[in-house]
């Protein structure tokens, strides 16, 4: 079998998989945020936390919540980074030095989980387990009450009041994330993944050499990583290395695992306004770009000129052998179209195009299907946005899901779209035009305009993965990284729930001869082109000057 025939192979099977949990899974979710009683176990942590867990906030009291979960997430984790070596299980690691610490805090908060570091060489076992994959759960349940208290928004009416943040956080943990991930994990054991506490050891090798063999609870938090939307791998070669990812099995199916929930939420979206083809709708979209993420890559990993790659059928530097240009392929569009940034292959090594879409995929805000919750919200407010140029096209005030959208949410949506752009150009136009930013340039010319470009797009929009060839461990990589991740994340939060709660205080709306229809294959062309067209005027400078200038060179 020829590598393109294997790269929609895969295709073909994970889009089956994931067609098969849409409904099941997605009708799940709806009913774990709609339901009247809490879990005995939900009622122990309300208890424990002072909760009242019949509070219905206001979205500024929501958006108050989050942050103030997110300081504490970021003050423990720092915490327990720098004082790791006097902690039990920190197999004799050194305490993490202050900007490693500050910037790993910033990245696992944010569901980034953006590495300067290796893993297996910095990082106790404890400081992995109660410090980063606490963070994997909690950080992706936090997405996931965003998605919620924005839908709500839609469902409510006459109301500012959004939902409570600690009973969605909670729920979504502990309903959700854990099973999925108790699950997943007895798979990936299965796999061959390790699970284990074992010391550090040094072999003999035949050659006559030594190696120091690591272990570690592996596969649990290899299921976090990847069902969560988080990407930081246990080991610094991440799910390249055998431990993480040992055959082309387990492969498949941590690619199903990144794209299972986001896939799964427009289903959710539809059950809870009662209109399952709108759930439809927001799906195809994120299907489509998908699909063209998938073939893009592999078809400029397979066809790359040379007498190597065509030797090696696809351009095979930095893709690890177990899973060829194919496995490779389809899992750096999936890692790039949601917010997870796990790599199997090493992104700096793909082709100039293919690096490039890559690079697209992330500045698209990663809503297609995006991470948990982040890529809902992204996509309802693109929505949102298409639906008010097509009311400007026909002069009428254009509405969804029964709201009208006015100029107040606009605002909130315009917001929401231009914070990201500003953040990531002025910090790599800045990263650029300094002599401490160049001096941890280690490819000059396009490749290295394209490495800065594609590490502050990855930070700001929570991602993850990275080009290489960027000394992103500098110092002033990781000071600039964190504030980066912070704002990406929590500025366009923050602008999705204030356009939810402007929503939940309209009355519902009643369609007409003259509301568009957004449950038809025209909308679905309409919500991509809005989205393409957004992320193409916002980033073609910085792409001509990137990756065009050297993939046509």
């Amino acid at each position: 079998m020829n590598s393109t025939a294997a790269g929609w192979l895969q295709f073909l099977l994970l889009f089956a998989a994931l067609a098969a949990c849409y409904v099941p899974l997605g009708n799940y979710i709806a009913r774990i945020f709609t339901a009247k009683d809490h879990l005995r176990v939900e009622r122990g942590i309300y208890k424990l936390c002072g909760i009242d867990p019949e509070a219905d906030m206001r979205w500024s009291v929501y958006v108050r919540s989050i942050l103030a979960f997110s300081l504490v997430s970021v003050l423990f984790l720092y915490l327990i980074q720098r004082t790791q070596h006097w902690l039990f299980l920190s197999v004799g690691m050194a305490n993490v030095p202050p900007d490693t610490a500050w910037n790993t805090a910033a990245s696992f908060t944010t569901n980034t989980n953006w590495q300067n570091y290796a893993g297996e060489a910095t990082m106790g076992y404890l400081t992995q387990m109660a410090g980063l994959a606490v963070q994997n759960f909690v950080s992706a349940a936090v997405g996931l009450a965003v998605a919620i208290a924005m839908i709500r928004g839609f469902i409510r009416s006459r109301t500012d009041r959004l939902g409570n943040f600690w009973v969605d956080l909670t729920r979504g943990t502990i309903r959700l994330l854990l099973p999925l991930a108790v699950i997943g994990t007895l798979i990936l054991v299965a796999g061959g993944a390790i699970e284990n506490f074992a010391s550090y050891h040094t072999v003999a090798t035949l050659a006559g050499g030594h190696q120091t063999i690591p272990g570690g609870p592996v596969a649990s938090q290899e299921v976090i990583k990847e069902m969560g939307n988080n990407g930081g791998g246990f080991f610094n070669a991440n799910s390249a290395h055998p431990f993480e990812n040992p055959n082309p099995f387990t492969n498949l199916f941590e690619i199903f695992l990144i794209l299972l929930i986001p896939f799964a939420l427009p289903r959710a979206f539809g059950k809870l306004v009662r209109d399952n083809k709108q759930g439809y709708a927001l799906v195809a979209v994120m299907v489509c770009i998908w699909a063209a993420a998938v073939g893009g890559i592999s078809l400029f990993q397979a066809l790359h000129g040379g007498a190597a790659p065509q030797l090696a059928h696809g351009a095979m530097e930095g893709v690890e052998v177990r899973f060829g240009t194919p496995g490779c392929s389809v899992f750096a569009a999936s890692t790039t179209v949601t917010s997870t940034g796990a790599v199997n292959c090493f992104h700096d090594s793909l082709t100039p195009f293919g690096g490039g879409i890559a690079l697209f995929d992330i500045a698209l805000g990663e809503i297609t299907p995006g991470g948990i919750g982040a890529g809902m919200y992204g996509i309802l407010i693109l929505a949102i946005v298409t639906v008010f140029v097509a009311g400007l096209m026909v002069g009428r005030t254009p509405e969804y899901i029964g709201k009208k959208i006015r100029p107040a949410e606009m605002k909130y949506a315009a917001l929401y779209f231009l914070t990201l752009p500003v953040i990531i150009l002025t910090m790599a136009g800045i990263s650029i035009g300094t002599k401490i930013g160049q001096s941890a340039i280690f490819n000059p010319g396009p490749h290295g305009l394209t490495e800065i470009m594609y590490a502050f797009t990855s930070m700001a929009n929570n991602n993850g993965s990275a080009f290489a060839g960027l000394g992103t461990a500098a110092t002033w990589y990781q000071i600039t990284g964190g504030i980066t991740m912070l704002l990406g994340r929590f500025a366009p939060e923050i602008f999705a729930l204030g356009l939810a709660g402007s929503l939940a205080r309209q009355a519902p709306v009643p369609a007409s001869a003259g509301t568009l229809d957004t449950r038809t294959p025209l909308f679905v062309a309409m919500v991509v082109g809005v989205i393409l067209i957004l992320v193409g005027l916002t980033y073609f400078p910085a792409l001509a000057l990137g990756v065009f200038a050297e993939g046509l060179k």
